[in-house]
């Protein structure tokens, strides 16, 4: 078994390209916000120009590509060759899994590197609380008919206290699925998260009892298992990704952050104006990733505090690391 801290890279760049904010479901975490994010559909020209625009390290570049729910798209297959064709490193779709249009007809596995399904509980009865009625059977049966076709397949837990308590039952789940990875995710407190009662984050202590052993146990299965580090170790040095590393984030109004914490307000560094990159004025979170704090990530500090504590001096008790920062088990 092997473990490592994925650290920063300028030699790895992602690049995450929201072509539409609509979606079939209303998940009670969704981090979109139409207000900050725009409700418009972008249409292939566009998709096309963004990707051309982002395309000058395409070699090192991975391409993901979300919504909403982007097998909405109709163009999406036409987007997932103009990435191809502009040379990027990796292609993702992340999907809800009903794959609307056909999608699996009109691209191939060859086409991308990872069809990844989103799964938010163990049984329906904690799934689709959270993301739907009836979602549950149709993530099994898309992601079932998309490795039937051999796509590659990956799954996205994304963990709250609304069902950490089964998380522990997904490595007797994943085991028959035919996944090749598996992300674990901390919920963002953005989007539906930012208006729920509710703590949602899990405490550091839970994290740590929970998440490693589960992840060893799907990885020990051959599949490869990555999550946040969340909370630093008293040696570890904090960094951010906004500060060292290649990360943005475009949704269809032209906003590009480069910290997904900053998604509700607008604090974007970039904005795309007639298929331009334009840097913003200050102040944006650009200004704020060189600040140092003794919680850590500024941008938690700022608009997540949730998973802080304390001692009663009144100093943090732990770092909260770079959202960016991830931990990859494998066999």
């Amino acid at each position: 078994m092997q473990k490592q801290t994925v650290a920063f890279s300028k030699d790895s760049s992602n690049l995450f390209f929201h072509i539409l904010t609509k979606c079939n479901l209303s998940c009670t975490h969704c981090y979109i916000n139409k207000d900050q994010h725009g409700a418009n559909t972008l249409d292939m020209e566009t998709i096309n120009a963004w990707l051309t625009l982002f395309s000058t390290h395409a070699p090192r570049t991975n391409v993901i590509f979300l919504g909403g729910e982007p097998t909405l798209h109709p163009d999406l297959p036409q987007a997932v060759q103009a990435a191809n064709r502009l040379g990027f490193k990796s292609i993702t779709i992340d999907t809800n899994g009903y794959l609307f249009h056909n999608i699996l007809d009109k691209i191939t596995p060859n086409d991308i590197d990872f069809l990844s399904f989103s799964l938010d509980g163990a049984t329906p009865e904690t799934n689709d609380a959270i993301r739907g009625k009836g979602c549950y059977d149709q993530v099994m049966a898309g992601l079932k008919t998309a490795v039937a076709k051999n796509f590659s397949c990956s799954m996205i837990y994304t963990v709250s206290d609304k069902n950490i308590h089964e998380l522990e039952r997904m490595p007797d789940l994943v085991s028959r699925l035919g996944l090749k990875r598996f992300f674990i995710q901390v919920i963002g407190i953005r989007g539906k998260s930012s208006k729920t009662d509710g703590r949602l984050q899990v405490s550091k202590e839970t994290w740590l009892s929970i998440i490693p052993r589960v992840a060893e146990t799907i990885a020990g299965q051959g599949i490869i298992v990555t999550y946040p580090k969340v909370f630093l170790n008293t040696n570890d040095i904090f960094q951010c990704a906004g500060h060292v590393a290649d990360n943005y984030f475009i949704f269809p109004n032209g906003r590009v952050y480069q910290c997904p914490i900053c998604e509700d307000f607008p604090l974007h560094s970039y904005e795309i104006r007639h298929n331009k990159r334009i840097a913003t004025p200050k102040i944006n979170e650009k200004d704020l990733f060189g600040l140092t704090i003794p919680e850590g990530c500024v941008m938690n500090k700022m608009i997540q505090p949730q998973n802080l504590s304390y001692n009663s001096a009144g100093d943090p008790e732990y770092q909260i690391a770079c959202c960016m920062l991830k931990e990859e088990i494998s066999l």
